[in-house]
């Protein structure tokens, strides 16, 4: 799948994504990964990432509450594709891997199907290619996230994580993904466990 791409420099740089990103049924995928106190990597802190792709192979996702310093009106101007929508709208960060692809969130279940947008849970499709981006900048939907980069995890790596208790696994949803407050999205996707987020300390396991 052809990704969009920020420029670095002047020249565009392009990615692929995982080849089996829409392969082998998933296990995990689709849910909210939520981090722990305990893990201790900055690029994670406190971060909700919404799990497209997992299998034996590895996991694919993106972070959902960081956002970047770049504007879509930015963004889209260093691809030559003209923003129709607020020019004050954020870019988010979608993790640390491939940093210079890009990779669309959108409202889904309105309008005619697209083939290159995925239907990751009901009514949030996910994309990444440039055709795609073209046709929300014309027209941004209300419900719209463009994300630069992902999180991504070897083979057998995310288990180790979530062994070590690293990460709780929450179910996501169309209202969560779009309607939550990013500076309230770790709290809200702790309590949908039935945990109060003031009880979890930075230990191995939840307590």
């Amino acid at each position: 799948m052809r990704t969009l791409t920020a420029r670095e420099g002047t020249r565009p740089v392009a990615a692929r994504a995982p080849a089996n990103l829409a392969g082998v049924p998933d296990s995990l995928a689709p849910s909210l990964l939520v981090a722990m106190p305990q893990l201790l990597d900055p690029n994670f802190r406190r971060t909700v990432v919404l799990l497209i792709h997992h299998d034996a192979d590895g996991t694919f996702g993106v972070v959902l509450n960081r956002t970047t310093e770049i504007s879509a009106s930015q963004l889209c101007q260093s691809i030559e594709i003209d923003w129709c929508g607020d020019p004050d709208a954020e870019i988010y960060w979608g993790g640390p891997v491939q940093p210079q692809t890009g990779w669309v969130l959108l409202e889904e279940g309105e309008g005619e199907p697209d083939e290159e947008v995925r239907e990751v849970v009901p009514g949030v499709g996910f994309a990444g290619s440039l055709a795609v981006l073209r046709r929300v900048a014309t027209e941004p939907p209300n419900r719209l996230r463009i994300l630069l980069g992902y999180a991504g995890w070897g083979p057998g790596q995310l288990e180790t994580e979530l062994a070590q208790g690293a990460w709780l696994v929450a179910p996501a949803d169309a209202a969560f993904v779009f309607g939550t407050e990013l500076d309230a999205m770790w709290s809200e996707a702790v309590r949908r466990l039935g945990i109060e987020p003031a009880t979890l300390v930075a230990s191995r396991g939840v307590h």
